[in-house]
């Protein structure tokens, strides 16, 4: 069976509630991210609330940041991409006639 550490923290005024670090060190919360609150009996269930587009956002942000590399870092690598495929499959021809991809 597993044990359950239990942490305390205070209500502020303003209803603010910090979340004890070790928590949101843990990986489930993290700055930012919007929470369900489920009241259940006399208690809080606090439970992340997974929304897809955010849940992407911070999947890419860990990746950039383990990886060290900045987002324009990215869309630089892209736009170098997308240049070598053009050449690859067209040559030297440009397939948009006189207008030019933007590099």
């Amino acid at each position: 069976m597993q044990t359950t550490t239990t942490y305390t923290a205070e209500i502020k005024s303003r209803g603010q509630l910090t979340i004890p670090k070790k928590i949101r060190e843990s990986g489930v919360l993290e700055e930012g991210q919007v929470v369900s609150l489920i009241p259940v009996g006399d208690s809080v269930l606090i439970s992340p609330k997974r929304l897809p587009l955010d849940e992407a956002r911070r999947k890419i942000k860990k990746i950039l940041t383990a990886a060290d590399v900045s987002a324009e870092d990215l869309l630089d690598g892209l736009q170098e991409e997308r240049k070598g495929l053009l050449e690859e499959i067209y040559g030297n021809k440009n397939p948009l006639g006189s207008f030019s991809t933007p590099m």
